[in-house]
């Protein structure tokens, strides 16, 4: 009997190597990256606290960090070996037209935040309206959205960069710059607008011109990322989260609120006060690739080359994900 029961054992023993060998490993947890110090990334913070513990790891970095060896701005130090790099990124349209270029395999699968940008500016400098911008030291974040804020602003009232003094830096340092009196104005988004706002007082001057620009904070992936069966699921299922995390960061913000003053390091005061400029969208604008294309000729302007078409642009965006979404 002993030994029948000591052949059961190692029977038993068999088989349970044998269905373990041949179980699927466990999928690894969707690997998010995003600009840790914008508002911009709040429905992701939202959406990585409520999808089942562990099933995604959210981290600083941007656009950059979607390919082994490209060292990324954002998150310079950040690993970037080939099993080390990240599945998705939040970045601004500006970053997915630059790295585009070179990696025309990136796809631009939901926007989850539009910036409202401002510009603020100071009365003791003789600033009143945009037009009195000429000649003045304007404190921004060079090849960023925040720059083409910038041209776009000053087109509007039939000025160009030339016609400016333009002094780049970090966006707190750009901040830092209005508020010690080292720029006349700034162009940068929030919360450091609202910062500089704040530490001006009564001499600062605002300008909101509706209908100039927005910034588009997109969730990018590459085409090999959404082929596969795997990685597609999880990332259907993270758009899925993000999208109730927009209509809450938009009608109850509270927590959506708590959780970037937390990964910012920002006041709570300071990042309420900043957060009607936002439009915490979860969707594909309608005017995406218009937005693309007219973005495309300032950028290849700047790098000396020629601009894309809008056949080759609209390969960028990839609707299947949020369709996926929506549908389930």
């Amino acid at each position: 009997m002993r030994g029948s029961n000591v052949l059961l054992i190692q029977l038993c023993a068999g088989l349970t190597a044998v269905l373990a060998a041949t179980q699927p490993a466990a999928a690894q947890p969707l690997k998010v990256v995003g600009f840790l110090k914008v508002i911009e990334m709040a429905p992701m913070d939202v959406a990585a606290e409520t999808m089942p513990e562990g099933s995604v790891e959210l981290a600083g970095g941007g656009i950059p960090s979607l390919w082994p060896g490209i060292v990324d701005p954002v998150a310079p130090s950040a690993t970037k070996q080939a099993g080390d790099v990240p599945d998705l990124a939040g970045n601004a349209e500006t970053q997915a037209l630059r790295q585009s270029v070179q990696h025309p395999d990136l796809r631009i699968i939901l926007t989850i935040t539009e910036g409202m940008y401002r510009m603020v500016a100071r009365k003791s400098s003789g600033i009143r309206s945009p037009a009195d911008l000429r000649g003045k030291r304007i404190a921004t974040v060079g090849s960023t959205s925040a720059a083409f804020y910038l041209h776009m602003m000053l087109a509007r009232v039939g000025l160009s960069e030339a016609d400016v003094t333009i002094v780049t830096g970090k966006a707190e340092e750009a901040a830092r710059m209005l508020i010690d009196g080292t720029a006349d104005a700034l162009a940068v988004w929030e919360p450091e607008s609202e910062r500089a706002r704040q530490s001006l007082g009564t001499d600062a001057v605002e300008f909101e011109e509706f209908g100039v620009y927005r910034e588009l904070y997109n969730l990018n992936a590459t085409a090999t990322t959404l082929a596969d069966p795997v990685k597609r699921r999880q990332t259907v299922a993270f758009v899925r989260a993000l999208i109730q995390a927009c209509h809450e960061a938009t009608y109850e913000p509270a927590r959506a609120q708590q959780l970037t003053a937390t990964r910012t390091g920002f006041d709570l005061d300071l990042i309420e006060a900043a957060w009607r400029h936002h439009h915490f969208a979860c969707t594909l604008p309608t005017d995406l690739l218009d937005a693309l294309t007219g973005e495309e000729r300032w950028l290849a302007a700047q790098d000396g080359r020629e601009p894309r078409d809008r056949a080759q642009l609209a390969r960028l965006i990839d609707p299947s994900i949020l369709a996926e979404a929506q549908r389930d």
